[in-house]
């Protein structure tokens, strides 16, 4: 009987190839085996071992059932890799169980609980907001009160903004859903613009990164608005942003990780860029953020993500010879998912406009899965030589781009 081959376990939840498996292990040297969703299994590799089907990728009980029978079949694992955030836990957990390499929960739940997050990175002398653990609506009118200000309320290990309420009356309390067993914490709102840092931190430095301002907000996405981003080339700003990436970074771990930071920037502040923390993730960024890292940028994320899931190093940052600024834009869902496709819009070809589009066809239903940001009325992706020419680009899109359709009662 021939040696069996090292057993790797991956959870996956995307319909998109967001991540290329397939490139960055040795499917042949390696038995890989998928914990994915119904909706994220069509996008695997034909060459894994074996693929479970689960309804959710971060039910712990579920997937550490589904991990044992795999480890019966292929043998024990030596490593479970996620690199979708909600995922990141439920992984680090079941390979804390097998005694695989890679990051421990203990590692990751600073990035993961909002609360211990923006303390742990206050504590290291960077701005963040007032911030409250919030039990029901006493405790948010008496930050609101404390600060004359509105605040923003939301899950303390949320993603994508779910359930985010930005409360400024006692009408927008009302929205707010208080439940014992979904820990919420409440943050004074900082009125300035957010940015998104994105890169790879190699434990003391930046390997690699981008600071990107959004265009629109995540919250305004939520309620139906567009949602882009453009890459910044103001150097103030961005020596402001990365010197306090690095330091809140520093706060965190010691250990290599992707990340996707968000922080509120004062630009025009008498002492120059003034920046303020939002949250960070150990994790790649979404959205476009995958796609326009490896197309125009030259460098993949999600591997750098993967090896260092397996406790190898990153490969090194090598930036193109001409450097190009990059930008996205996602369309809200036409209608409530699930929902069938009935028109739409191509912008392919337009000038301004984008260089790549994902869009689906009239007929083709956009389910009602957990991939947020990816499952949505159109993904374009912008480059530039500049912040000025990626911006008219990406609003001129959002302007002229159009999609219709109608909810149904299934996904597919």
């Amino acid at each position: 009987m021939s040696a069996r081959r090292p057993h790797l376990v991956v959870l996956h939840r995307w319909r998109a190839d967001y991540a290329h498996y397939a490139r960055y292990v040795d499917h042949s040297a390696y038995a890989v085996t998928y914990v994915t969703t119904e909706v994220g299994a069509e996008a695997l590799p034909p060459a894994a071992a074996e693929t479970v089907v689960v309804p959710a990728t971060d039910d712990l009980a579920r997937v550490r059932k589904e991990v044992d029978g795999l480890a019966a079949r292929h043998g024990a694992p030596t490593a479970v890799v996620a690199l979708k955030e909600d995922d990141l836990l439920v992984a680090a957990q079941v390979a804390l169980e097998w005694d695989c390499r890679g990051r421990r929960p203990d590692e990751l739940l600073p990035f993961r609980d909002k609360y211990l997050m923006t303390a742990t990175v206050a504590r290291a002398g960077l701005t963040v907001p007032p911030t409250a653990r919030v039990a029901g609506p006493r405790d948010v009118r008496a930050l609101a009160d404390a600060h004359e200000r509105p605040v923003v309320v939301k899950p303390a290990t949320g993603s994508s903004s779910e359930g985010v309420v930005l409360v400024r009356d006692e009408h927008d309390l009302d929205e707010v859903q208080f439940a014992a067993d979904r820990p919420l914490i409440a943050q004074v709102h900082i009125p300035h613009p957010v940015f998104h840092v994105d890169g790879v931190f190699d434990g003391r430095e930046l390997l690699c990164w981008r600071t990107s301002r959004y265009v629109n907000s995540c919250l305004g996405f939520r309620h139906g608005a567009t949602l882009g981003s453009v890459e910044e080339d103001r150097a103030d700003v961005v020596a402001a942003v990365g010197e306090f990436a690095v330091r809140a970074l520093r706060a965190l771990t010691s250990s290599p990780t992707p990340f996707h930071l968000e922080v509120f920037v004062d630009a025009e502040a008498p002492s120059g860029p003034r920046v303020t923390f939002l949250e960070v993730g150990a994790r790649v960024g979404g959205a476009e953020i995958p796609y326009v890292w490896r197309e125009v940028h030259g460098y993949d994320l999600m591997e750098a993500a993967f090896r260092i899931a397996l406790g190898e190093e990153p490969r090194p940052w090598a930036p193109p010879p001409r450097a190009e600024t990059a930008g996205w834009l996602l369309a809200p869902a036409p209608a409530a998912r699930p929902c069938v496709i009935t028109g739409v819009t191509p912008m392919s070809g337009r000038r301004p406009g984008p260089y790549a589009e994902e869009l689906l066809r009239p007929g083709d239903v956009l389910p009602a899965a957990d991939a947020y940001y990816e499952h949505v009325g159109g993904r374009f992706r912008f480059r530039g030589p500049d912040s000025a020419a990626v911006l008219a680009a990406v609003e001129a899109t959002a302007r002229d781009f159009r999609v219709t359709g109608e909810t149904c009662g299934g996904g597919r």
